[in-house]
């Protein structure tokens, strides 16, 4: 039975940009997060893999090894921009069950299709042409069809770049037998190293494995569902409860040092701070955290009643600030990150005893400031601990999480007007 379709848009940022700017088309492209021969590129072009580059090369390395590649800036708006048009191009063709990342969708085949080979691979060519009608022809994707989503995404993988792979019970194993261990989702480094252990190093042996063993080397669960997946079964995955809302940004050379770097703080908790309020939830406690260039780290946090408020989160940030060992102050950090977390629903937050004259004025406050940031653009009103860092940590994407710009940068759709604009008749 076929039951899920995964779509996983190859090279998706780099992708976009030749889709947006001709003169990259068949070019081999690297995306930066900044302009710098030191950095790594987070993305890059079908063009530059077939010449042997991998994601997170240098930019430097990149410019040794593939003369004449094109080095851009990422513009996470604009990859949004077109992860949202994509995805309701998709959903008029099929249902998305879940937005797995920024580039890759989970789609849910109904029964018409799930003993119907040949009409799921004829959909799956339907989405293709349609995205490249309604999307444009250099955003291409591989789609892969299978009892579950695991295998489904095996089968994305299979045929890179444009591919199509349909897996059916027939298939397997069979037709995966040619493929690695670490080609699993689920399987990393750390995982594949537990497996050569039990003396398990290709796909065969792992399919002659049963549930229990895979489960014992697991050490949990985990392992009995990886063996119900791969084998086509329907158990339901664990979702994870993301109970934090956090930002770590990389300092530029000329930020690693301490007043740069507690600014830029400030800045990250105040995003953060925005974003709770965002969601209707309190935080209950702060953590700090600072990587060193020889890759020592220091980190603390501290427990509290939930609250949204951003001035509490900012005398708590300055009180784990001053806590950091003597031998760490003056070294040059080279990358900070905040934290809230033990996150409370609205429902659930019963107002401090000695401060429910204040709080509902204080949150009236803060909200005022959140309208007029999404409204005027980010910064356009902050606290002063961030003075001086507001051009840092700009939106990023990550893989777990898809920023809303309306949220971090500007939302359009209010026309920079606190009030909607009045029809006329």
């Amino acid at each position: 039975m076929l039951r899920n379709l995964a779509i996983d848009f190859d090279s998706f940022f780099a992708s976009v940009e030749q889709q947006e700017r001709p003169e990259l088309r068949g070019r081999p492209v690297g995306v930066v997060p900044v302009m710098a021969e030191t950095t790594g590129c987070i993305a890059i072009s079908i063009e530059a893999k077939k010449l042997g580059l991998k994601r997170n090369v240098r930019v430097a390395e990149a410019r040794q090894l593939c003369p004449g590649i094109a080095i851009v800036e990422s513009r996470p708006e604009v990859y949004i921009d077109y992860h949202r048009r994509l995805k309701t191009i998709i959903e008029s063709c099929v249902p998305v069950k879940k937005v797995q990342s920024i580039d890759e969708l989970e789609c849910e085949l109904t029964k018409d299709f799930a003993a119907a080979p040949e009409r799921a691979l004829a959909l799956a060519r339907q989405i293709k042409a349609k995205l490249a009608r309604e999307a444009g022809e250099f955003v291409r994707c591989s789609i892969g069809i299978g009892p579950n989503w695991f295998l489904a995404k095996v089968a994305s993988d299979m045929e890179k770049p444009n591919g199509l792979v349909l897996l059916d019970a027939a298939d397997i194993p069979g037709k995966l037998l040619h493929l690695k261990l670490s080609d699993f989702c689920g399987i990393g480094d750390a995982m594949e190293k537990r497996l050569h252990a039990a003396g398990i190093d290709t796909v065969a042996k792992l399919y002659a494995t049963s549930s229990a063993q895979l489960r014992a080397i697991w050490g949990s669960v985990e392992g009995a569902r990886f063996h119900s997946w791969m084998n086509g079964g329907l158990q339901e995955r664990e979702v994870s409860q993301h109970n934090t809302i956090g930002h770590a940004h990389v300092l530029p050379p000329q930020g690693r040092n301490d007043e740069t770097a507690l600014a830029v703080l400030h800045r990250l908790l105040q995003k953060a701070a925005m974003r709770l309020r965002h969601t209707g939830h309190y935080a209950g406690s702060l953590s700090l955290s600072v990587r060193y260039r020889d890759d020592t780290n220091w980190s603390d946090d501290r427990r509290f009643n939930e609250t949204q408020d951003t001035l509490h989160f900012t005398h708590v940030l300055n009180e784990l600030w001053t806590r950091r060992p003597c031998d760490l102050r003056g070294r040059p950090p080279l990358q900070i990150g905040i934290a809230l977390s033990h996150l409370l629903e609205s429902g659930g937050h019963t107002g401090d005893l000695f401060d429910q004259k204040t709080e509902p004025t204080r949150t009236r406050l803060l909200t005022a400031v959140d309208e007029l940031n999404k409204t005027f653009g980010k910064n356009s009103v902050y606290f002063g601990g961030a003075h001086g860092a507001t051009d840092y940590a700009p939106m990023r994407i990550a893989f777990t999480r898809i920023p809303e710009p309306e949220l971090e940068e500007i939302d359009a759709s209010r026309q920079r007007r606190l009030k909607p604009k009045k029809e006329t008749p």
